[in-house]
């Protein structure tokens, strides 16, 4: 494995933290948040779903670096290194369909390679997991203990048992090797960074609106979901990682709105005149999803703090910012990679 040059001479890496994925939404708003906090950040990623334009308003800061690598190969020796976040996975359902070998080898092979390495350097590591794990959930609202009702063979499987198998690896790796390990299953979550066309109910909504175009709700619109803003989701991590805990931890908001809901405040809120339609149910898409954030509470003294309304008001200003007028590119979204 190759040693690669980073910004910073590796006597002066200090407490560096690799991002795994970090040119994603989540990762680029966690390395903006790290690097805020002093700390020197190595961001890999090999822009399969993350995007370059993430990165642009810190990727000259003298504590940042930047490496274009997929996780599933062997990753160059990194001095310095005391936390690992894994978060290199495609994570929404148009990108992970699109991409399903990759996902999984970015949740087997990827969890692998970066256990290994912190393994080697003697880092904690944490890997993102999600409320996929529990499928269409029969308990409600959805606790750790809750083992699941997935389909290890569905449209979404691909990305549902990726996941399940990564916290596995995680748990036994980090057992094998007494590496520490934490697990943060994170619920749907939404804010700017995210790219206008993954095909989530937030982007999809809040873009359909400002092109004043309908917003297409599939079944009834009765399903529900709890949305958490990404300044939320970012604070968990963060005080996940720091702390002593190494079982799955539940990070979303307790908050539950139905689809209708959601496409009703999102109307409001961006003041549009598009009608809602409605279109079949996609197959496994669940029915509810509703976090029990006790563990979190107890362990991590945090819970969502910010309402939907308000982070839906900062995302539609992101999305307001890349849209191009309908007139003058036939209502096209810039996207940058």
């Amino acid at each position: 494995m190759d040693e690669v040059t980073l910004n910073w001479e590796s006597e002066d890496a200090g407490n560096a933290v690799l991002v795994a994925g970090g040119a994603g939404f989540v990762g680029s708003h966690l390395c903006a948040r790290l690097l805020g906090e002093r700390r020197k950040v190595i961001c890999l990623d090999n822009l399969l779903t993350g995007r370059r334009i993430n990165l642009s308003s810190f990727e000259g800061h003298p504590n940042f670096s930047f490496i274009v690598h997929d996780v599933t190969e062997p990753l160059p020796e990194f001095h310095g290194v005391r936390e690992i976040f894994h978060l290199a996975s495609p994570a929404s359902p148009l990108a992970y369909q699109r991409y399903p070998v990759e996902t999984m080898r970015a949740n087997s092979e990827g969890t692998r390679q970066l256990l290994e390495f912190a393994a080697r350097h003697g880092a904690r590591f944490l890997f993102a997991s999600t409320s996929e794990v529990y499928g269409d959930p029969i308990e409600h609202p959805q606790s750790e203990e809750y083992r699941g009702n997935v389909s290890c063979t569905g449209p979404r499987s691909m990305y549902d048992e990726a996941k399940r198998f990564g916290e596995a690896f995680t748990v036994a790796f980090g057992t094998a090797h007494e590496v520490e390990t934490r697990i943060a299953r994170i619920f749907n979550t939404y804010g700017p960074r995210m790219d206008p066309g993954d095909g989530r109910v937030v982007s999809n909504f809040i873009v359909e609106a400002l092109r004043e175009q309908p917003l297409k709700v599939y079944g009834n619109g009765s399903q529900t979901r709890s949305f958490q803003y990404i300044d939320d989701l970012i604070e968990a991590l963060l005080r996940l990682m720091a702390s002593d805990y190494r079982e799955p931890v539940n990070v979303g908001n307790e908050a539950e709105f139905t689809i209708l809901e959601l496409a009703e405040i999102v109307l409001t809120l961006t003041g549009s005149a598009s009608p809602i339609v409605y279109e079949s149910l996609p197959v496994d898409d669940p029915v509810q999803r509703r976090p029990n954030v006790t563990r979190a509470k107890a362990v991590l003294d945090w819970a969502a703090s910010i309402p939907l309304e308000d982070g839906l008001e900062s995302t539609i200003a992101y999305f307001r910012s890349k849209l191009v007028p309908a007139r003058l590119s036939d209502a096209r979204i810039q996207v940058g990679r």
